[in-house]
Parts: C-alpha cells; sequence; structure tokens
C-alpha cells in the first residue's frame, strides 16, 4: 500500500528527502513563498508507484540514478538537459524516462504540477529481453528520453495509470510472487517496446544454431517442473544454457509459439486442476487465477475459456459444459 515519502513545504526537508530516496539533488526554488512537496510510494517487487506534488517550481542538478524512471507528467513540466545534448522538455500527458543513464549526472528545471511515475529496476530488462551481441555483458539501456511515439506514450500513460490505482493498492499483489512478477515484466516489457534502447530481439546465426530439439526438450521440461516457482525468460534460458534470444527462437520453430505462451499454459493447465477440486464455498476463480500469476481475472477466463471451452466458474461449480 502507498507510504508517504515526503510531505513538506519545506525546501530543505524536501531536498533531504528526494536525495534519500533517489539521488543527491540540489535543488533551487523559482520565486516560490514555499516549497510544497508531496510524495507517495507503493512497491510492487522491484517496481515502486509513485504520486509526486510540486507546488513550486525549481531548477535541478542531480547524481547518476540507481534505479530508473518512467514519469508521467499530468500537470506542470519537466525539463531535462544530459551532458552534450540539448534539453528535452515533457509536458502534460507526456511519459519521459529519467536518469536513463546509471552512471550520468543530468540537470533541468521542473515546472509546479503532478506526475505519476514508476520507479523501476533497471535488473528487470535483463528478464524481458537480451542485450546486444557487442553489449553482452553491458546492461540493456535506454537510448532515449520519451517513446517512440504518440501509441506508445499512450500505452504507458495507461499502464503507469493502471499500475498506479489498481495494483498498487491491492494487498493480494504483494502476497502472490508469480503476480508480482508477472507485473514486473510487464512494466519492462512495456518500457522496452515504448523506448529505443539496446536490447536485441532478433535471433543471432549463433542463437539459431542453439535451437535443437533437445534443448527444447529440457526448456519444456524446465518448465513443467518449475510452473508453481517465479521463473522468468533468462531462468528458463539459463537452465538450458542458451541465450534469451536463442530460447525464443527455438520455442517459436518447433512450437508456434513464445516460452511464456508456453508457461501460461501450463499454470493455466494447473489452475484448471484447481478448479476441479476447489471448494467453492471457500475459493474463489480470482484467487485461483492469481495463485498462478494470472493478475486480471477477466483476462484468465478468456484463456480458460479458450483452452476449456467453458467459464472456469462453470468448473469450480463441477457443471460440465
Amino acid at each position: 500500500m502507498p507510504a508517504v515519502l515526503v510531505d513538506t513545504d519545506d525546501l530543505g526537508v524536501a531536498e533531504a528527502a528526494l536525495t534519500a530516496h533517489y539521488a543527491k539533488i540540489r535543488m533551487s526554488a523559482v520565486a516560490a513563498p514555499s516549497a510544497r512537496t508531496r510524495i507517495t510510494s507503493a512497491e510492487i517487487g522491484k517496481v515502486a508507484a509513485q504520486r509526486i506534488e510540486f507546488g513550486f517550481s525549481f531548477r535541478y542538478d542531480i547524481d547518476p540514478l540507481e534505479k530508473l524512471a518512467i514519469c508521467l507528467v499530468e500537470a506542470g513540466a519537466v525539463e531535462q538537459r544530459l551532458p552534450g545534448r540539448s534539453p528535452e522538455t515533457g509536458g502534460p500527458g507526456d511519459v519521459v524516462a529519467c536518469g536513463v543513464h546509471d552512471d550520468l549526472p543530468f540537470s533541468g528545471s521542473v515546472r509546479a504540477g503532478r506526475f505519476s511515475q514508476l520507479f523501476l529496476d533497471r535488473t528487470l530488462f535483463d528478464e524481458v529481453a537480451a542485450a546486444a551481441p557487442r553489449d553482452d555483458g553491458a546492461p540493456i539501456r535506454l537510448t532515449a528520453l520519451q517513446p517512440v511515439s504518440a501509441q506508445a506514450n499512450a500505452h504507458l500513460a495507461g499502464l503507469i495509470a493502471y499500475v498506479r490505482d489498481n495494483v498498487a493498492t491491492d494487498p493480494f499483489v504483494a502476497e502472490h510472487p508469480m503476480v508480482t512478477s508477472a507485473v514486473q515484466r510487464y512494466v519492462a516489457a512495456s518500457v522496452l517496446s515504448a523506448f529505443p534502447n539496446t536490447a536485441l530481439l532478433d535471433p543471432t546465426a549463433a542463437d539459431r544454431r542453439d535451437s535443437t530439439p533437445v534443448l527444447l526438450q529440457r526448456a519444456i521440461s524446465f518448465i513443467d517442473d518449475n510452473a508453481e516457482r517465479d521463473i522468468s525468460l533468462t531462468d528458463i534460458a539459463q537452465a538450458v544454457y542458451v541465450t534469451p534470444r536463442a530460447l525464443q527462437y527455438m520455442f517459436r520453430k518447433h512450437r508456434d509459439c513464445t516460452p511464456t505462451e508456453y508457461l501460461r499454459r501450463v499454470r493455466l493447465h494447473h489452475a484448471h486442476l484447481d478448479l476441479i477440486t476447489g471448494n467453492r464455498a471457500s475459493t474463489t476463480v480470482a484467487q485461483i487465477a492469481r495463485k498462478w500469476g494470472f493478475l486480471h481475472t477477466s483476462r484468465f477466463s478468456v484463456y480458460y475459456r479458450q483452452a476449456y471451452g467453458q467459464s472456469p466458474h462453470v468448473t469450480l461449480r463441477g457443471e460440465s459444459g
């Protein structure tokens, strides 16, 4: 549930709080009678959903951020200046990435307003993609501050609002690691899809050589044996000693699906068994869905009906389709 990180009218207190939670920052208010600052934050694993209100405008200089901020400007504006680059500004409705380089300080200004952001661990990118061969060993990075298109911006704006208003306020999410992980990876994948970055999604020649049926069977066995655990694309790839790209390629080539889709089918089967044996007086479809990593009950119901030809509620009631 959301916790208050700072709620103050004092510039010194605000600066100290932002330094403690983000990175060393130096703030200079622009003709403001008070430094009204309020930030709330809710943790979802390696992602924090945050609401930020600044009742004053200010200039800032900040040290490199350890994590990455994906910020939705609701009112006001945020300007960033990276060394050697022209300043870029986001206004109401814009989504901007703050701290794209974990080794570079940046500066800029903020116009009084309201902001919502997802503050995420950069290592999440490694769970959903792989760096280009020339960058192997280096973390995946965004290479721009703004999304690639208006459609990408709109997707992220909706995602930020949904995580902030629904996921971050749901105590059930924190109690179920698979749901938390599903949220984290969806956020990471959405960010990589929306911003230019250094990830390589297409398989290399070496990846294609590592797509044998034997390796595929090992990957399938790993998924089957560990479906109840919090496993990622990277975990599966490491289990069979291939890259995530090779893993994706072998599943498309031999099974006409992605590893994630196969994992979803396996978990859907386990959920089906739980529905068959569940006590409808004490068990709900939502509980079973979330147990197996399905955050949205409606989406789970669609997947279930496609696979089993009837509603999961019908199965739980012990009725035939």
